[in-house]
């Protein structure tokens, strides 16, 4: 096994490949809902994966792009593979590169999608092609025994992907996730997240000639959303954001429907069941409003355990080892790794690239962080 610092050199080596191949994949756009364009960043992102030794896998979906998984190292193995996992979807649409073009400036790149997260693809695939042109194994393993899992709705809260995502993580023995970094840190935790739908069904009526038969859905919604507010719970980690409502026809007609999209993050698993219980419990005020309630938690929280907490440290010292410091960072936002966390598999976030606006007009990476943190993911790759 070769000095964690010995890793930064042949990282360099890597640097113009890197810039290029982050390139190519920022150009071609890739929006969630957009299954021809998402399905060929998969087909371009499988001839680099094949070019550097992965056997490629398509899980084809219908309705979403599909899934890309590609192995390295030997067919067999005596040890669990690690997992890499990413995503190619992006929340930006078509066309969208004729306002945001690619272009370096001022030490960053820039484009749709180059932040969250083509750089941590591309700092995946420059890892795996450094370890093989070093002709580095995993410790204690004459195969590198690695998955890389590229899914293809992740933006859309991973509806087709993640039994495929779970399945290959309870067959790995840990799980580096190749999101953006949080600041300089990576993830060692996230939130939960869950989504809740109120719909509400009154009496209409005419306002002027018929006011008092009339049952108001925004207003009996507009009292509901008081109560969810106060669901917010910042001692366990809980928010509940009322994020859009709607209803009404014609501000002469007293409301018939309204409806509310209620955004929730949970810190603690153990939170789950008692969200659930508060949202189930609602009742309306007015008994001639109708409440229905849709949706919940579609991401359990990633929670800083001892599999993840061991996987920091081991980064953060090869991070020493290399130049700089690795700090760690909890977050609200939620990703695929909060899916393999919640299995037990050790899962460690945030190993992507360093940047600013994800889903902003601003989305950009650091160039300088580029090299060190492709040679850390090598070094990790390497050790465990």
């Amino acid at each position: 096994m070769k000095a964690a610092n010995a890793f930064l050199d042949a990282a360099q080596t890597q640097s113009v490949w890197i810039a290029e191949t982050l390139r190519k994949l920022v150009l071609v756009e890739s929006p969630s809902d957009n299954k021809p364009a998402v399905d060929e960043a998969v087909q371009l992102t499988a001839s680099l994966a094949e070019a550097i030794g992965g056997r490629v896998k398509l899980h084809k979906q219908k309705q979403f792009g599909d899934i890309l998984e590609a192995r390295f190292g030997a067919a067999r193995s005596s040890r669990k593979p690690i997992l890499l996992l990413g995503h190619l979807d992006t929340v930006w649409p078509l066309g969208t590169l004729r306002t945001m073009p690619w272009r370096r400036e001022e030490g960053r790149f820039f484009g749709p999608g180059v932040f969250d997260m083509k750089a941590g693809v591309t700092m995946a695939l420059a890892a795996i092609r450094m370890l093989g042109e070093l002709g580095v194994s995993r410790a204690g393993s004459s195969a590198s025994a690695l998955t890389l899992l590229l899914n293809s709705d992740e933006e859309m809260g991973s509806p087709v992907s993640r039994p495929i995502t779970e399945r290959l993580a309870l067959r790995s023995e840990a799980v580096l996730v190749l999101e953006p970094a949080q600041g300089l840190a990576c993830k060692t935790a996230r939130k939960g997240v869950g989504e809740y739908r109120l719909h509400v069904t009154g009496v209409a009526a005419h306002s002027g000639g018929d006011f008092e038969r009339g049952h108001s859905a925004i207003l009996e919604l507009a009292r509901l959303l008081q109560t969810v507010a106060g669901f917010t719970d910042p001692r366990v980690g809980r928010t509940v954001n009322p994020g859009v409502i709607s209803g009404g026809t014609r501000s002469n007609v007293v409301a018939e429907h309204a409806t509310a999209e209620v955004d929730v993050r949970i810190a603690k698993a153990s939170d789950a069941a008692k969200v659930e219980k508060l949202f189930r419990g609602l009742r309306c005020a007015d008994p001639k409003c109708k409440l229905e309630i849709a949706g919940g938690l579609n991401r359990p929280p990633m929670e800083r355990k001892r599999g993840t907490v061991r996987l920091y440290k081991q980064a953060r010292g090869l991070a020493a080892e290399i130049g700089f410091t690795l700090e760690e960072a909890a977050t609200g936002g939620g990703s695929d790794g909060n899916f393999t966390a919640a299995l037990g598999v050790p899962t460690l976030d945030g190993l992507g690239a360093v940047g600013e606006g994800a889903h902003a007009a601003h989305e950009s990476v650091l160039i300088e962080h580029l090299v060190p943190r492709t040679a850390l993911l090598a070094a990790l790759l390497a050790t465990l």
